[in-house]
């Protein structure tokens, strides 16, 4: 805790990348929401990892939960808001949350697709035996973070033995049918190790879907490819290794506004575990509010956030770099 909070001068002090700016330059005006069409859940920080490039700063002793009054309230919203087709649910390990199920189950029951972003270690658990079943009952598509398809790199990231437990986690949901052309969907996630950006998401793909099955018979549907955010954990190891106006050097070079359109705080709103509103979960992270300010509590619909003004800072040059970066992989 004292080596973070040395830090935080040195990243408050660190030249903000003109976002605004920059979209001004090509042409593009003030970015705002369409129609919203995902309800992103963040239903706290508590997580059975702590993984070093973690932008949530998630892991077992936080207190961040949501509370049942916040998850029975974004049910009533959902039903009220029938332009949203999809839930996706993350953390932290969304499924430790004490409401997990009823999110699922309820957003189902309306018939709306369900994301569960896992983290695969999080299946063994305790009180989590039957947690792949439940997923796969009620047709949950699980993206799943495996930030390489080596140990070596794995392990670095997410601790030791993390490597082995998501080979095995991934061998349980085969089993069952995800990743095996079911209906039942299992995407992966890759992140860089380090401050780079990632390589071309298909041919990535390619690497895993070969690496995966010849060494470990594991299946999977799809690989997205997220760029490392600057913010919280990974803001501070870029601190730590003098990497950090490099890297922001190396976003903002990149800038690339053929993403701005397909930006996913455009469609996508993110709520808190205290049901506050962001504009995506990197915003949440930096409680950087919708501009409205609302809450969860402060409307009756989402569809009410149509046309609003989006929250943005230097962070986003993340989204826009390159091939782009959403909770849905490259942008192009």
């Amino acid at each position: 805790m004292a080596e973070k909070t040395a830090l935080l001068p040195i990243l408050n002090r660190a030249p903000a990348a003109d976002f605004q700016g920059t979209l001004r330059q090509h042409g593009l005006g003030e970015l705002r929401r369409r129609e919203v069409t995902t309800l992103q859940i963040n239903v706290g920080k508590l997580c059975n990892q702590a993984c070093h490039h973690c932008h949530v700063e998630a892991g077992p002793k936080r207190t961040e939960i949501m509370p049942a009054k916040v998850a029975e309230r974004l049910m009533t919203l959902l039903a009220a808001t029938p332009s949203i087709h999809t839930v996706d649910i993350t953390g932290g390990a969304p499924e430790l949350n004490a409401n997990f199920r009823t999110l699922v189950s309820e957003s189902r029951r309306m018939g709306k697709h369900v994301i569960d972003r896992c983290n695969l270690t999080v299946l063994f658990e305790p009180g989590q035996e039957m947690l792949a079943e439940f997923l796969a009952e009620n047709q949950v598509e699980i993206t799943a973070s495996l930030p390489c398809y080596t140990e070596s790199n794995v392990d670095q990231q997410r601790g030791k033995g993390a490597f082995e437990k998501s080979i095995r986690a991934l061998g349980v949901l085969n089993a069952i049918g995800y990743g095996r052309g079911t209906g039942l969907t299992l995407n992966l996630v890759y992140n860089p190790l380090g401050a780079s950006l990632p390589p071309p998401q298909q041919k990535l793909e390619d690497d895993y879907k070969t690496q995966l099955r010849e060494n470990f018979a594991i299946e999977f549907d799809r690989l997205f490819t997220i760029t490392n955010m600057p913010i919280k954990r990974f803001a501070e190891f870029l601190v730590r290794e003098g990497k950090h106006e490099a890297y922001m050097a190396l976003l903002t070079n990149h800038f690339n506004p053929a993403t701005v359109d397909g930006l996913m705080c455009r469609d996508l709103v993110s709520i808190g575990w205290d049901g506050r509103i962001y504009d995506c979960d990197f915003n949440q992270m930096l409680d950087l509010e919708t501009p409205s300010g609302k809450t969860i509590w402060e409307i009756e619909s989402f569809a009410e956030l149509e046309e609003k003004s989006i929250a943005t800072d230097g962070h986003c040059f993340g989204c826009t770099a390159g091939a782009g970066s959403s909770c849905g992989g490259s942008l192009q």
